[in-house]
């Protein structure tokens, strides 16, 4: 993608339109564009050249977006960091990327300056927010110091960020993109939905330190749609938020539906405006975008489906489809390949489940300073190996089944998560689930269920097992129950199984 080609054109087209709302301060397309070239050009006073790695470390603000596009203006590579790292990750990450530059904010428990004499390689920090110790720059200093902007080249083979995902191995990967890949959420939107200039998207608890949190920045820029910012995701403001602007877009992970239901009044708001409602980041359930539904008739319930290592989204169901479909995650568009195989890597038919594999423009360079890691997950001839499991139907769309660390071995027999969470949060007074698998010392594995109860509910152990024997073949049924207030979650809003994981039982 060529960032400055963008600004440009956007900011003749829509100069006072606003490209960005973030707590009711509107943000034109010709003020963004402004400001993103003052960072750019700030950073390069810095020294700060094409090429180099500059990290991010702010809450989802404005100045997130901003960073962003300058560090692309430059055509360096930006590390963004999840705001909620501790100090030790911070300082991992920052050395591991070889990052010469940190624009960051203050966090509480966080040591800037130790930070800086942690990491060899680390020239500046760039600080956004309050007074500035000696030693760091302050924020406001990239406005003061513009030599001139100067435009870099546009290579599309460039490298342009180095995403760290969490992953559930534990160690931390390094997915690398080049500014090419940043062109594939983009033409994956467009080839489903159509985004006009008048829509709306509203970014809610995604964080611009993961690949769906940047999307929204590529969508707004490249569609010339206004972004409504959200700094996390809370039920009620986001549910204002659509009602007050007249957002037409937005993508959430299937925990944030269930906030939202919980609400005692969700279904008042007026989201008449709502065009499409998309689900993303986990197996979701068609009885809770049914109930959602209901609030929004006119709108499209669509699935989606992507990976940080293929440039996600990568895939949706056609619109004009309904809620009975959500279990599908849609059809790829072209440009990229997709297939299910067996453990030897063999092509299996319609019906069959396996591991699905992804080849195209959008996967990942590899991960970063891992030949390794990279070699493991793709293949010579360029298939990624996406770890989910999934399935084919006869009119060329796929359903993903879960992901092959979910596949519960009981047995013998293969339980896969999703679908016994999806039979819980049948019973009408569940509000949410989720599923591991444990040791069982005679069956190999067994599954283990974690249930919060819809608030004033009383649910017991009995009356569920009974409840899911409807549905559930035995051996499928939780071998272990366990009641809670509440589940975890991760950063981008999906539950946290590693930490269920050192739950005992």
């Amino acid at each position: 993608m060529d960032f400055f080609q963008l600004l440009e054109k956007q900011a003749q087209d829509y100069p006072h339109k606003a490209a960005l709302i973030f707590r009711d301060t509107r943000l034109t397309f010709k003020e963004l564009k402004g400001s993103s070239f003052n960072v750019s050009c700030g950073l390069r006073s810095l020294g700060l050249k094409k090429a180099d790695k500059i990290a991010v470390f702010l809450p989802n603000i404005p100045e997130y977006i901003l960073s962003f596009l300058g560090i692309f203006l430059l055509r360096g590579v930006c590390v963004p960091l999840d705001f909620m790292l501790t100090e030790e990750e911070v300082v991992n990450f920052i050395n591991h990327s070889e990052s010469k530059a940190l624009i960051a904010q203050r966090k509480k428990g966080m040591d800037l300056e130790n930070i800086k004499n942690k990491c060899p390689g680390l020239k500046e920090i760039i600080l956004f927010g309050e007074d500035t110790p000696q030693g760091l720059i302050p924020w406001k200093r990239l406005w003061e110091e513009k030599p001139g902007f100067q435009k870099e080249a546009a290579d599309e083979n460039d490298y342009s960020a180095i995403f760290y995902t969490s992953g559930s191995t534990g160690h931390p990967k390094g997915v690398l993109l080049t500014y090419g890949h940043l062109g594939s959420p983009v033409e994956c939107v467009n080839y489903f939905l159509h985004p006009q200039d008048q829509d709306s998207f509203i970014c809610s608890g995604v964080p611009f330190s993961h690949i769906g949190g940047l999307d929204y920045l590529l969508f707004m820029l490249y569609f010339g749609t206004t972004l409504v910012l959200m700094e996390r995701f809370h039920p009620l403001e986001f549910l204002k938020n659509i009602e007050k602007y007249s957002v037409t877009i937005f993508c959430i992970v299937p925990s944030m539906y269930v906030a939202i239901l919980s609400l005692k009044e969700y279904d008042k708001f007026n989201l008449s405006s709502l065009k499409y409602a998309v689900v993303f980041g986990a197996p979701s359930s068609p009885v809770l975008l049914e109930k959602f539904h209901k609030a929004c008739p006119n709108a499209y319930l669509l699935n989606g489906w992507g990976m940080t290592e293929t440039s996600a989204p990568n895939t949706y169901l056609p619109t004009g489809t309904n809620t009975k479909e959500i279990p599908y995650t849609g059809k790829f568009p072209p440009g990229t390949e997709a297939k299910i195989v067996d453990d030897r890597g063999m092509v299996l038919g319609q019906g069959q489940e396996g591991e699905l594999w992804i080849r195209g423009k959008a996967v990942m360079a590899g991960y970063y300073k891992e030949p390794g890691l990279t070699e493991e997950a793709i293949t010579e001839d360029g298939w990624l190996k996406t770890g989910d499991v999934a399935r084919l139907d006869s009119e060329g769309r796929f359903s993903i089944v879960g992901r092959k660390k979910d596949m519960i071995k009981v047995s013998g027999e293969i339980v896969f998560s999703a679908e016994v969470e999806e039979a819980i949060q049948r019973h009408p007074k569940v509000r949410e689930a989720a599923v591991i698998g444990i040791t069982d010392k005679i069956r190999g594995e067994v599954p283990k269920a974690f249930v919060v109860p819809r608030a004033g509910e009383a649910l017991d152990e009995a009356e569920l097992r009974y409840f899911l024997r409807q549905s559930l073949a035995h051996f499928k049924i939780p071998h272990y129950i366990e009641f809670a207030d509440d589940l975890p979650k991760n950063r981008t809003g999906k539950i946290d199984k590693e930490k269920l994981r050192l739950v005992k039982t």
